[in-house]
């Protein structure tokens, strides 16, 4: 990508990873690595616009459905997808659908948006991902495949050994913390031809691993809070996104809301 380049405008496109969970914010919310990115971009370009269409538990067939004609049709500079895992993670999957949808997605996005950007998405480092990690390179397989094919840039963050730190992840292990998601959104950024201002896939500092019965409290605390009322959702075909709207469903100003329309 040409450096210093510029970007008027940004659409985000996926589920909960970029619809920002866990970065909360004092008042509930989330921010995120897109809202992070976002606020940067903004800060180069006056009247800089943005949209974030994502909504937390998507799979990929309703990110190609419900979010991609939308985000093709506002023809942004930059498009950000991201989905799939949650496909992945799900305990029955036809990779040969999610590569379906993977394609109709990027195939009307592509030629509708300046840039797409896809990414490799983090994996947490622990047992439990191991269990998914085969189907998880898959999906990572059509990615990159489907990047060369269409021009679209491909953010590698599976690769990054720093993003597979346990302590970048929240409570939950479904989602990273704020500094993993600021480091998210540095790699998209260095992507994209901006100057660096950080090296993001720097390891942490080392620090002594929690001791047996601290870390017995936290997979009591992770069971009890996430593991069984995900497993409720799975068997019961809810979704933690149902009924739940984009969190920024115009491409507005940065900053503006949909009640704070320009004229």
């Amino acid at each position: 990508m040409e450096m210093n380049a510029t970007y008027t405008s940004l659409v985000a496109v996926g589920d909960s990873f970029t619809e920002g969970m866990s970065d909360a914010l004092p008042d509930g919310s989330y921010r995120g690595w897109a809202d992070l990115l976002a606020a940067r971009l903004a800060a180069r370009e006056p009247g800089f616009r943005y949209a974030n269409l994502a909504v937390r538990g998507k799979l990929i067939g309703q990110i190609a459905e419900e979010q991609a004609p939308l985000a093709a049709s506002m023809g942004a500079d930059v498009v950000t997808l991201v989905g799939g895992l949650n496909d992945t993670l799900r305990p029955k999957v036809d990779m040969g659908r999610v590569r379906g949808h993977l394609e109709a997605a990027v195939e009307t996005l592509a030629p509708a948006c300046g840039q797409l950007v896809l990414m490799r998405s983090p994996g947490r480092q622990g047992p439990v991902m191991e269990r998914f990690r085969p189907r998880m390179e898959e999906l990572f397989a059509i990615i990159d495949e489907l990047a060369a094919r269409h021009g679209a840039l491909v953010v590698d963050l599976y690769g990054a050994p720093v993003l597979g730190d346990q302590r970048l992840w929240h409570a939950d292990r479904l989602h990273l913390t704020d500094e993993g998601h600021r480091r998210v959104a540095e790699a998209v950024w260095q992507a994209l031809g901006l100057p660096a201002e950080e090296d993001w896939r720097t390891p942490l500092l080392p620090s002594p691993p929690p001791g047996w019965a601290t870390r017995r409290v936290h997979d009591a605390r992770f069971a009890r809070e996430h593991l069984l009322p995900w497993i409720g959702r799975r068997l019961t075909g809810r979704s933690s996104g149902d009924g739940r709207p984009a969190k920024r469903p115009e491409l507005l100003p940065y900053g503006a809301t949909a009640d704070e329309r320009l004229p």
